[in-house]
């Protein structure tokens, strides 16, 4: 996915879960959109470097949107999740995601369950349907840890409990955790944040939902997932 004509600017806060405001190159002080609902533990420290995208429509009160951070002047992140789904999506079609090939379909956003819609539902006539929910995983810890969830997580919760039920109906449902985070090598669930989450993701798994995660290539100017990261359940 490129990312084109970013703006840098330095992190002064994020703050009302939706806002940041950030000092540009020149100076000049913006307040730009936050595309994450999460607590961005870790990704929002006063200071770093930031990368904004001009979404070029001067309608919207906030026309400039937060894409990447720098986290620890080591690393960089993608901390907008509206891009999760794109980049997954964009991974399967290139060949990238090898347990998910041999689909003659993709769709998006396909009710199921109860009152939910399904990130990407994969379909072919000679095999089941595969419905695959997709988060995005940023929180960064020691040892190069990656853990999810950054905060507690009913709607992930019930998420899973609706993967168990397609596996129940006899189609394959599988987990993906995108990880636009160049310092994070391997994942696993935060159960120090949201241990409910922790123990149904293993429920999960042990019932036949597919727990993968996916790293990814960033620059200043694209982001491209590239690489399987294990899961320690």
């Amino acid at each position: 996915m490129k990312l084109e004509s970013l703006i840098e600017g330095r992190l002064i806060k994020r703050y009302k879960r939706f806002l940041a405001d950030v000092e540009l190159l020149d100076g000049t002080q913006v307040t730009a959109h936050c595309p994450n609902t999460g607590s961005m533990k870790h990704c929002a420290e006063p200071g770093s470097r930031v990368w904004l995208l001009d979404s070029g429509n001067p309608k919207r009160k906030y026309p400039l949107g937060w894409e990447l951070v720098e986290i620890d002047q080591l690393h960089l992140c993608c901390i907008n999740t509206g891009r999760a789904n794109h980049l997954i999506r964009e991974a399967i079609e290139n060949g990238v995601i090898s347990e998910l090939q041999g689909y003659s379909s993709i769709r998006q956003e396909v009710k199921y369950g109860e009152n939910s819609r399904i990130d990407l539902l994969l379909e072919d006539e000679h095999k089941p349907k595969a419905y695959v929910e997709i988060k995005n995983l940023t929180l960064l810890e020691e040892d190069n840890w990656g853990s999810f969830p950054d905060a507690v997580t009913t709607r992930g919760a019930k998420h899973l409990v609706e993967l168990m039920s397609m596996v129940e109906q006899g189609h394959r449902a599988v987990m993906v955790f995108c990880v636009p985070h160049e310092g994070i090598k391997r994942a696993r669930p935060a159960d120090q944040i949201d241990p409910k989450y922790g123990q149904l993701l293993r429920e999960a798994a042990q019932a036949g939902v597919e727990v993968l995660a996916y790293g990814a290539s960033l620059t200043e100017s694209e982001v491209r997932i590239s690489h399987p990261v294990p899961v320690f359940l």
